[in-house]
């Protein structure tokens, strides 16, 4: 009864308006599916925030950060398909957007040294410098956003959730496992 309680007080204390995704939840759910939707709900808060800064500041998409981003810490380029799946978004996508950077004077296409039928994208000067303004500007909303929460949460959140990532990469891999074994029992049957 005193969780049930603690729960009505935030969802009290955060109203109809913010109260998103986690209205969803039920008070006979599970707590692993609770726990869920506080993070996604944490998650989309978060940004959504950046994403309106972004768009506000810098007449930016969230998309295009990432993009810069990542090639922001890969000083000799990525190339497209490497750059796509750090993305996790498709090479159509990588493609189109890299299309818009260059013709901005952002990013650039070099040839791979290691492969000569393959391109790399790499941060132009102006592109790295534009970025460098972005980059400390998130840093400083990601600052903004935490600020009242204590140190010593953060770092416990910090930590939990590392334990959370570890947890799930073995969980998928368990059961990328398990669908191999499937697959391959399925096949010996078929033959």
């Amino acid at each position: 009864m005193a969780t049930h309680a603690k729960n009505f007080r935030l969802i009290h204390s955060l109203g109809d308006q913010h109260i998103g995704l986690e209205a969803r939840a039920q008070a006979d759910d599970h707590l692993d599916t609770k726990v869920w939707l506080r993070l996604l709900a944490c998650s989309t808060q978060i940004e959504q925030q950046v994403r309106q800064m972004l768009r506000t500041r810098f007449a930016t998409s969230l998309p295009r950060f990432d993009y810069l981003a990542q090639l922001d810490r890969h000083p000799d380029g990525l190339r497209m398909n490497v750059l796509s799946r750090y993305l996790m978004v498709t090479g159509g996508n990588v493609t189109g957007l890299t299309d818009q950077l260059v013709k901005e004077g952002l990013v650039e296409r070099i040839e791979d040294p290691e492969d000569r039928r393959s391109w790399r994208v790499a941060l132009t000067d102006k592109g790295r410098t534009e970025f460098a303004v972005m980059a400390a500007e998130h840093e400083r909303w990601l600052i903004d956003l935490f600020k009242g929460l204590p140190a010593a949460s953060k770092d416990a959140l910090y930590e939990h959730l590392g334990h959370l990532r570890v947890h799930l990469v073995q969980r998928q891999a368990e059961l990328d496992a398990g669908a191999q074994e499937m697959h391959m029992t399925q096949s010996k049957r078929g033959k």
